[in-house]
């Protein structure tokens, strides 16, 4: 990712009035829904020589230096085989015979309901797609789903309490999250990076950022890094982290209405939401290498590893795989070259 610039093509959906549009619809499908390896760099305190980090500073889930330089590596080897999770998902009758995923449902091209998609309000996104096919491979159907609209906040406790199997969300793997979760290898690699109106002074994550007032989802990498750099000194003093938002899209329409200067989010996220609206853009380089995994309960061994046996088949699948499901959703606001997205190849250092 060195030198690397998440850039935005600024089409879509664009614009105040447009986002009112995605946030009512997503607000309207939310209450129908069931209830139910790092990089080398140096160190800075901001301009643009700062160092791309890892974005977890936590470390409660990492118990030695490796564990710690490397937390998408702790994750148990693939397997095809049924165990006692997988069993008691399919052992489910009738309607209720559904993987249970928690999902986003308002991030373009990730995971989103489309309103432009004739009334069928179906949820489509790269994400998605991977739900569709962990469905397909553990119980016949790629339908045989029930998405679970999960705000960025509560990921965690929906695993913990048994809301649902697993969450496809975006969702970055890190040693503090390892404490509560457990995470299959990546699927994607990105960054988190800064998105601001086109008009602004900002220039990145960087000095830049004094005295601006910067949004970030509770619970996200994104608040973690700021809020730690801050009090290590990495981040200026005087930029306000104070406004944080349930739902990372909520930040957006912040920042359209004027309440916030910027958004801090993973690249990825920030490019589709740059394709929503002509009047932002990414600002800077990515400022961390941080990887997307789907996360599931820590003892549900068995489910680790058929989805991480299901990744390797989806990455080498040429026809329906990974590189087909970021081709139609993501190299319109990503690169065309997928390249920088693939996540490395996998390593399986966890051994219980």
């Amino acid at each position: 990712m060195q030198g690397r610039r998440l850039r935005a093509r600024l089409k879509g959906w664009g614009g105040v009035g447009a986002m009112a549009v995605v946030c009512a619809v997503a607000l309207a499908f939310a209450l129908l829904l069931p209830l139910a390896q790092p990089r080398d760099g140096g160190t800075g305190t901001g301009g643009s020589g700062l160092a791309r980090v890892t974005q977890a500073s936590a470390e409660e889930g990492c118990t030695t230096p490796a564990m710690r330089n490397a937390p998408e590596k702790q994750t148990l080897s693939p397997s095809g085989a049924d165990g006692k999770t997988i069993e008691a998902i399919k052992s489910r009758t009738g309607e209720k015979r559904k993987l249970i995923v928690g999902v986003d449902q308002n991030s373009y091209r990730w995971g989103y309901r489309d309103p432009n998609s004739n009334g069928t309000g179906d949820l489509e996104g790269f994400d998605i797609d991977l739900v569709h096919r962990i469905a397909k491979d553990i119980l016949g159907d790629e339908n045989d789903v029930q998405f679970k609209a999960i705000p960025t906040d509560q990921r965690i406790p929906a695993i913990q309490d048994g809301r649902v199997d697993m969450v496809v969300r975006t969702m970055t793997i890190n040693c503090a999250r390892l404490s509560d979760v457990a995470f299959s290898a990546p699927y994607f690699e990105t960054g988190q990076q800064v998105l601001a109106p086109k008009s602004s002074s900002i220039t990145g994550y960087d000095d830049s950022l004094a005295k601006k007032k910067i949004c970030t989802a509770t619970g996200s990498t994104a608040n973690t890094k700021l809020t730690d750099d801050q009090k290590a000194g990495k981040l200026v003093s005087s930029a306000d982290l104070r406004t944080t938002v349930p739902n990372q899209l909520d930040c957006l329409v912040r920042l359209q209405l004027g309440e916030v200067d910027a958004v801090v989010t993973d690249g990825a996220l920030a490019a589709s939401q740059a394709a929503q609206d002509p009047t932002v853009e990414l600002k800077g380089d990515p400022f961390t290498v941080e990887y997307y995994g789907v996360a599931m309960k820590k003892d549900a061994d068995d489910l680790v590893r058929r989805v991480n046996q299901i990744l390797v088949d989806y990455r080498q699948d040429k026809t329906n795989g990974w590189q087909a499901s970021y081709d139609r959703w993501l190299s319109a606001t990503l690169f065309k070259d997928s390249s920088t997205s693939e996540p490395p190849t996998p390593q399986y250092l966890r051994t219980s």
